[in-house]
């Protein structure tokens, strides 16, 4: 079995030593704020890209809500190229409509207005009221590489058996599926058995599970060794 994908969620610059030294494989940046986080401005995802070799993933969202208006989408045109510009190896995204089901015109715009640039579809397909629809819709999305999902709004704490399902049943959700939203160690094993290839972590490794501590090197070591031991023992 290839080596499994390891992403780490930065902050800022501060956080980029840890995770080289750890052995992550992604980095995955926004500022703090609900959900996923927010778009950071172009000097701090410089000061982290500037600062790694690693590919870095950036996150476009311009509110704390799962849409967007027709006035912000010309701007998140404008901070993904941008992005890019600065040499970041993807971006993240995920919009939904009124009905909590996938905005999938908004989404294929923006990856369109983005060729060959890979993308992430972020924890919004947690709130939407119809996983399996969801999954659907997504799957084929041009540029989409990873989907960012915990199975529940709640992370994996309450939607992990059901995330799992839909990976053991459906290759191409296993093979887009990056888990986060509280991963624990035990679900390691049984998500590689599902083939899935990409885990995402965060306060997981940062001392005291805090946003406030930076990435720890020894805390993302454990990770990506749990992970090449499970992916091992899969194989």
């Amino acid at each position: 079995m290839s080596r499994g994908l390891l992403e780490v969620a930065v902050r800022h610059a501060r956080d980029v030593p840890g995770c080289e030294q750890g052995g992550a494989d992604r980095l995955s940046l926004s500022l703090e704020g609900d959900g996923d986080g927010l778009s950071p401005d172009l000097a701090l995802a410089a000061s982290v890209i500037r600062a790694t070799e690693l590919p870095v993933r950036v996150m476009l969202r311009l509110n704390e809500s799962l849409t967007t208006t027709g006035g912000e989408f010309m701007r998140l045109i404008g901070l993904a190229e941008e992005y890019v510009a600065l040499g970041a190896e993807g971006v993240e995204l995920g919009f939904l409509d009124a009905d909590l089901e996938v905005d999938n015109e908004t989404c294929v715009a923006l990856a369109k207005s983005l060729p060959g640039v890979p993308w992430t579809f972020h924890r919004a397909i947690d709130a939407t009221l119809e996983p399996v629809r969801a999954w659907r819709q997504v799957v084929g999305l041009p540029g989409l590489t990873a989907v960012r999902s915990g199975g529940s709004p709640q992370g994996l704490a309450h939607g992990y058996d059901g995330l799992l399902s839909l990976a053991e049943g459906d290759p191409d959700i296993a093979r887009l599926l990056l888990p986060a939203g509280g991963l624990l160690p035990e679900h390691v094993p049984w998500l590689l058995r599902a083939g899935v290839g990409q885990l995402h972590v965060d306060l997981q490794v940062r001392p005291g599970a805090t946003w406030r501590s930076y990435v720890d090197a020894d805390f993302v070591r454990s990770w990506r060794l749990m992970l090449d031991d499970a992916a091992d023992r899969s194989a």
